[in-house]
């Protein structure tokens, strides 16, 4: 009996939240996992550090590969040097506030990077099929909630427009030269992992901080912005699904809910025992030049086409995030009390 090949995927943005369990994911169903990462002086795979294998090992399934979206020719020789079955197209400068500060690069590393991840994936012999990582931040000033696919796109950021660009040339792709691309539309998703200059993640932070009197206040901007919260562990099984699809597609995927910043704080500060209003300060220097009021989508067809329903309740994400750093924290405050200095970022 012939032994089946087993599967190999290519992701950009591995170090990242979803990259780390997306690979996880990946991992756990007997894969090959490939993983791009970009060159620094600082390593920056803390994420991704527990799934490292030794490479003088016969069986190594996971491999880290130095690259750039701002370098085509790069990922050419590399797509054609791994030959992946999967592309997952993860990496992106991702945070909505920066992307009005550094907005040529926004667009040049997650638009233009994503049209050369595409020309390469389209110079592949092999076809592979491929995952674009779309944001609910296309949607912006949205005429309906909830979103759904067939909603039309008001990018209110530098980002969002940068991932309309990148969605359309998914499609454009897939119609123009039959190439097996879906569009994930994927609503805010957190974690442990999640990045600390992103609103829910600070928030965790300084709530444990400040529970264990290492932080006084926690400066936000607008609290009143709803968004629909998930968690990214489940977000990258519904990412895997699609492109097991016999038919590529565009997909929301979403809880089908949505709370606001305040709400996050309450709960975050009252699973501590604390009154967020007590430490929570809003200054109009972290309020962004365009704000979107609600974000709630519907992942319909996601149900509908391959059985895909969020695990992970608000609570129990926001309550996953507290525990975490709560540890942290308390790992954090021994370090201070033999000597050691830290800081943390506490703006919006």
């Amino acid at each position: 009996m012939l032994e089946q090949k087993r599967k190999r995927a290519f992701l950009t943005g591995i170090s990242g939240q979803d990259g780390s369990y997306l690979a996880e994911f990946l991992l756990s169903k007997d894969y090959e996992v490939h993983g791009l990462i970009r060159k620094h002086s600082i390593f920056g795979t803390e994420r991704i550090a527990h799934l490292y294998q030794d490479p003088h090992e016969p069986d190594v399934r996971l491999s880290l590969h130095y690259g750039d979206l701002n370098d085509g020719s790069n990922l050419t020789a590399l797509l054609k040097e791994i030959q992946p079955d999967e592309v997952y197209h993860l990496g992106a400068q991702s945070h909505v506030k920066v992307s009005f500060l550094n907005p040529i690069y926004t667009v040049e590393t997650d638009g233009l990077g994503t049209l050369r991840l595409l020309e390469a994936v389209r110079g592949l012999g092999n076809q592979p099929r491929y995952y674009q990582a779309s944001s609910s931040e296309m949607y912006g000033l949205a005429a309906e909630v909830p979103q759904r696919e067939s909603t039309s796109f008001h990018p209110c950021s530098p980002y969002a427009c940068a991932k309309v660009f990148a969605f359309w040339q998914t499609v454009n792709y897939r119609e123009a030269y039959a190439l097996h691309a879906s569009n994930g539309i994927m609503f805010n998703h957190e974690s442990p992992r999640r990045g600390e200059t992103f609103v829910t993640r600070k928030i965790s932070r300084a709530a444990t901080r400040i529970k264990l009197g290492l932080q006084e206040r926690l400066y936000l901007g607008n609290l009143e912005p709803q968004r629909d919260w998930g968690f990214a562990g489940d977000y990258v099984e519904a990412m895997w699904l699609m492109l097991q699809q016999d038919e590529p597609d565009d997909y929301v995927i979403a809880t089908g809910e949505s709370h606001c910043v305040r709400e996050f704080c309450e709960l975050a500060f009252g699973l501590l025992d604390l009154d967020y209003k007590d430490f929570v300060v809003v200054d109009p220097r972290y309020f962004r030049p365009l704000e979107i009021d609600v974000l709630q989508g519907d992942a319909s067809r996601a149900r509908i086409k391959f059985g895909w329903t969020p695990k992970v309740s608000f609570k129990e994400l926001v309550t996953m995030m507290i525990e975490s750093d709560l540890e942290l924290a308390k790992r954090e405050k021994l370090l201070l009390e033999a000597g050691y200095a830290s800081t943390v970022n506490s703006g919006y």
